[in-house]
């Protein structure tokens, strides 16, 4: 289930950034890091497009903002709708819908990253956020929720057809990714994590109790 905005009709950008943010270790969190994930095992881009893994880093990542003339975001964002649910944020739009509520630091950090970006003038000229409703965030070593899991096909399937439009070129993947190339490393791809983790039954995973104050 998807909300959009309707692409306007632009110029294709010379340089293409697509930055996939969150955190891996907190459940729905990772969404975004998963779809950069996913995006790289299964295409390949013309060169000037870029795909990053921008995890927590928060201001680190203004100099890939700045440098780029479109940017693609993938990142889950609690708008209020139901888990699982997409929506489309372009432009100037991204900062505010950012920072409307914010579910962690990198999101602060990250809205700052933005908002630095069109104070300094260097802005990028199209961009598009596919954010996704989370259903869990309180899962310490948890993964994506399936709900959140299965919204990403869709989520995927948007921003091929998005980095079409801009020219990025992008093809069913015909080699397969050497260790150097992927974003992820091979310890927390989506299949290893899941694999390696402990369940909630062998390693707390919301919290130590010890260091919460006890009801009555």
């Amino acid at each position: 289930m998807s909300e959009a905005n309707p692409a306007s009709s632009r110029a294709r950008p010379q340089r293409i950034v697509v930055l996939g943010i969150g955190n891996l270790l907190w459940a729905d969190e990772g969404f975004g890091v998963r779809c950069i994930e996913a995006l790289q095992q299964r295409y390949e881009f013309a060169p000037h497009v870029s795909l990053i893994d921008g995890g927590t880093q928060g201001l680190y990542l203004i100099q890939h903002v700045q440098e780029a003339d479109a940017l693609l975001i993938f990142d889950a964002i609690d708008y209020g709708l139901a888990p699982g649910t997409l929506k489309e944020v372009r432009d100037e739009e991204v900062p505010r819908f950012m920072g409307a509520k914010k579910m962690s630091l990198h999101q602060t950090g990250f809205q700052e990253v933005l908002s630095l970006a069109l104070l300094t003038g260097k802005y990028p000229a199209q961009v598009l956020l596919i954010g996704c409703q989370p259903q869990e965030l309180e899962d310490y070593g948890g993964s994506l929720r399936p709900i959140v899991k299965a919204a990403m096909q869709e989520a995927l399937a948007l921003g091929v057809a998005q980095l079409q439009r801009w020219g990025g070129a992008p093809q069913p993947r015909r080699s397969p990714l050497s260790t150097r190339e992927a974003v992820t490393l091979d310890a927390l791809a989506l299949g290893a994590y899941e694999a390696q983790r402990p369940a909630p039954e062998q390693a707390c995973r919301m919290g130590d109790a010890r260091f919460f104050p006890q009801e009555g």
